[in-house]
């Protein structure tokens, strides 16, 4: 027997619930990305002095993060098609402020010695879990619930998300000028992580006011009892085709995050005041253009900003890696350039990927495919990007891996045009799944 069907809420709550969203991942976010911020400070405080692996054994713990995501995205996705997205969200958050504040807290290896960098390992992981379910969660949540413009809801979630990092970069820009290096290598770089915490907790309490997807509403009736199950035995060709979807951000992001602050500043030795201005204007400039694309990803082919972005990656990226690696590169020129070039596979990846599955398993299949591409470019990128340049002796070796990724965009682009990538196509065979329970 069917119920009434429910009805997408006014204009005004729309908004509302995406910008609550996507607050809580930008909040989250922050805290996931610090560590990558201060990663040569954390490779001071948690592992032996003097040790020429301590960056590169850093990087690892970072990886080890992403390398939990798609195990709680699994479990995230489990819970949020089956019983619904809202108290994913609460729980991630939680869990994932918790573990910042720890971070924060934790002794050093020169206390506790190799207990302390267990205690790093561990939160990292746990870190990972949730974020694992998080960005999935928002990426669903807001197609379920913006209307006639899920393309640009979609590039507020991530406009907002750079934001999270923006910060995490802008947080690290005033504790260097108040602290100087020798003070932030030693203790500063712990004021980030209980800040990230606070942020945290205080979001818990604005997500408390949100409401259920009203897709979601009008399928819970049929949800699947093993969505992760039935979603990779239905659909595992989308899932590959996700994960070429999302790997030009993926590739790039990674880089761009988490590995070109400790990139530029130890490997290449630019002042460290000129890699933080660069990195807020380059996240600044992300985070506009990408919502500017996500606007046209209502208005044009969608794959076709994917294809574009993917193009200009490749053709970006030997030049301001080469630029870069002479050591005397314009930083505030050359990086918001190169992030300019990412800007419609930023803004369009999301609206793409949602639009591959249908609302009863749309969690399940964003995450899996969400987590597997940046588990395997943005958590190993940087760890792959030390190792290039290790073996090689190429200071510009990173390049490459951004190369790689926009040649996948590229592919994923050709094949998308044998799809109709558009979320809605589902909605009435889900009603009409709806309908029959």
């Amino acid at each position: 027997m069917s119920s009434k069907i429910a009805r997408l809420p006014d204009a005004s709550l729309q908004r509302r619930m995406i910008v609550l969203a996507a607050l809580g991942g930008a909040l989250e976010y922050y805290d996931f990305v610090i560590y990558g911020i201060f990663a040569q400070s954390m490779a001071a405080a948690f592992f032996p002095k003097g040790d020429p692996l301590a960056l590169t054994l850093a990087f690892a713990v970072f990886a080890i993060g992403y390398l939990a995501r798609p195990i709680g995205g699994m479990i995230s996705s489990h819970f949020g098609d089956r019983y619904g997205r809202k108290t994913v969200f609460i729980l991630t958050i939680t869990v994932m402020s918790l573990c910042t504040l720890g971070i924060g807290a934790i002794p050093t290896y020169g206390s506790w010695g190799i207990t302390a960098t267990a205690l790093l390992v561990l939160l990292r992981f746990t870190q990972g879990l949730c974020v694992g379910g998080e960005l999935p969660g928002a990426i669903t949540f807001v197609v379920e619930s913006s209307g006639a413009r899920p393309g640009f809801a979609c590039g507020v979630v991530f406009a907002l998300v750079n934001s999270g990092v923006l910060l995490a970069a802008f947080v690290n820009l005033l504790l260097s000028a108040w602290l100087g290096p020798a003070a932030m290598l030693e203790y500063g770089w712990r004021y980030a992580f209980v800040v990230g915490g606070v942020m945290g907790f205080a979001s818990i309490f604005l997500r408390r006011s949100l409401e259920e997807t009203i897709e979601f509403l009008n399928i819970r009736h049929a949800a699947a009892r093993r969505p992760v199950v039935e979603v990779l035995r239905s659909q595992w060709r989308d899932i590959v085709l996700g994960c070429a979807v999302v790997a030009p951000t993926a590739g790039f992001n990674g880089l761009l995050f988490a590995h070109m602050p400790a990139y530029l500043g130890q490997v290449l030795a630019y002042p460290q005041q000129d890699v933080a201005r660069a990195m807020n204007v380059a996240l600044l400039v992300m985070s506009i253009s990408l919502l500017a694309a996500s606007w046209w990803a209502d208005r044009v082919p969608a794959r076709r900003l994917l294809m574009i972005s993917s193009a200009l990656l490749v053709v970006a990226a030997p030049i301001a890696y080469a630029l870069l690696a002479r050591g005397d590169a314009n930083l505030l020129l050359v990086l918001p350039l190169f992030a300019l070039a990412a800007a419609g596979a930023n803004g369009s990846f999301a609206y793409l990927l949602a639009g591959l599955f249908p609302a009863r398993l749309r969690f399940s299949g964003v995450a899996l495919s969400l987590n597997i591409s940046f588990t395997l470019l943005s958590g190993l990128g940087p760890l792959a990007a030390n190792a290039l340049i290790g073996t090689s002796g190429w200071p510009a070796a990173p390049g490459l891996i951004v190369i790689a990724v926009g040649l996948i965009g590229l592919a994923a682009s050709l094949v998308l045009r044998r799809h109709d990538t558009s979320p809605s196509r589902f909605a009435r065979k889900d009603n009409r799944l709806r309908s029959l329970h």
